[in-house]
């Protein structure tokens, strides 16, 4: 970890009330009284004029916070500005500091980053604060808590004593196996890992409704040109996001809107008409839809009057789909299993209903979800598939050593005890500068 003073703005760029500037590293003290005229008392906010610590000209009137080393968020000297938010002052500050000598900018996600590698936190916890960051609605938010209040963490190290306690059986039978006082380890390990596998495997089970909460249930708006696509589109935002025309074949790219049903992540995304033409474009953008087809948690397929789908337009596999009869208000729908108004409001609020209902169904509510990645998912299932090898009968028990020993790496990996460097750079690239 390098040891370089790094700083950053932690709240969002643009004019605002406040803004906050984070500093951390072995320098921070020294900066604090530069800027500040001295170092505040640890944990204690301090009020001063705040100066260029080059120049000393005062760049504004803020608070000052310093946390020292293992008494901090990143587990270093660690310090805060809290100044105007306008932007010529963030810009003063952000100007100031790149320019002085020890400091630089921080990296995205640095700063947690340097927490986990001093143990402030373990990897589940990091990848619950970069959830907490990109939640949209209350579901999200609650998982993402669970996840950075150390859930996954609590789980892991359960399950890796109950695998030490079995190791340690396995190792006792093999180096004192002529001593009368060791128990032989077949008479305990079934009843210790059984349990233990079976748990496992039950979570890696629930985790795909988990992980899918994180990304959102996925709505494809689907139908020929005209069909009333664009209009549904914008009536579910609550604004103009699609633009509509009499004129087939508008959309030509898909947009996509991210929405708040009940508390559930809903992402709809209006598409090309779907049709044969010859215009490249349109073309292009009809290639684009049916290759989505595939990844959708539920298609709507809008047409005037209620038609069928062609069988060759929603891919088997798609998801569910809902035949709905637009335009309600002027044209006697047959056949469909919904027919809406969307520039009345008839059928909207059943349509809504009835999204929400297939959403809850497929992501469920975000209680006892531990396992929030497919990162997640993959460790416990090696860790289970190591467990279910370990107890096959009249197994060695050198190779069922080596089993338990596989089970326990893997769990390692979920929380970052182990070798996860090679999973490092990925997951702290997706955070923000500051964070």
């Amino acid at each position: 970890m390098s040891s370089d003073t790094i700083f950053a703005l932690a709240t969002g760029a643009g004019r605002a009330a406040i803004a906050v500037i984070r500093l951390s590293g072995p320098c921070v003290s020294q900066m604090l009284e530069a800027i500040a005229g001295l170092t505040p008392q640890p944990r204690f906010a301090h009020y001063a004029g705040l100066r260029d610590p080059r120049s000393g000209e005062i760049l504004d009137h803020g608070l000052v916070l310093f946390f020292p080393a293992g008494r901090s968020p990143t587990g270093e000297d660690y310090g805060e500005l809290q100044i105007h938010g306008g932007r010529s002052v963030i810009d003063g500050f952000l100007t100031s500091l790149s320019q002085t000598p020890g400091l630089r900018r921080a990296e995205p996600g640095e700063f947690a980053r340097r927490s986990f590698v001093r143990g402030k936190m373990d990897l589940s916890q990091v990848e619950g604060i970069a959830d907490l960051v990109d939640a949209e609605t209350a579901l999200q938010r609650r998982q993402a808590l669970q996840a950075l209040s150390g859930g996954l963490r609590r789980r892991v190290e359960e399950w890796r004593d109950a695998l030490i306690r079995a190791s340690a059986l396995v190792e006792a039978e093999l180096d004192f196996s002529d001593e009368g006082d060791v128990l032989a380890p077949a008479e305990h390990l079934r009843p210790l890992l059984a349990p233990l596998m079976r748990e496992m495997e039950e979570l890696a089970r629930q985790a795909p409704a988990a992980e899918r909460l994180r990304e959102g249930f996925l709505v494809l708006l689907l139908g020929p040109p005209n069909s009333g696509k664009s209009t549904l589109l914008n009536a579910l935002a609550q604004r103009d996001v699609a633009i509509v025309s009499d004129i087939p074949g508008t959309t030509r790219d898909m947009i996509e809107v991210h929405l708040d049903i009940g508390g559930l992540p809903v992402t709809l995304v209006d598409t090309a008409g779907l049709r044969e033409t010859a215009d490249e474009i349109e073309r292009l953008g009809v290639s684009r839809t049916r290759a989505r087809i595939g990844e959708a948690d539920l298609s709507l397929w809008l047409s005037e009057g209620g038609k069928e789908p062609p069988a060759d337009e929603i891919a088997a596999g798609a998801g569910d789909c809902i035949r709905i009869a637009t335009k309600a208000d002027v044209r006697v729908p047959v056949g469909a299993d919904l027919a809406i108004s969307a520039r009345t409001g008839l059928g909207m609020e059943a349509l809504i209903a009835d999204i929400r209902r297939r959403a809850e169904q497929r992501l469920g509510d975000g209680s006892g979800a531990l396992l929030t990645r497919e990162r997640h998912r993959i460790l416990v299932e090696a860790a289970a598939a190591c467990l279910r090898a370990s107890l096959e009968q009249g197994k060695a028990l050198e190779i069922v050593a080596e089993d338990l020993r596989g089970a326990t790496r893997a769990l390692g990996r979920i929380v970052g005890a182990v070798d996860v460097e090679d999973v490092l750079d990925a997951i702290f690239a997706q955070f923000c500068i500051g964070k």
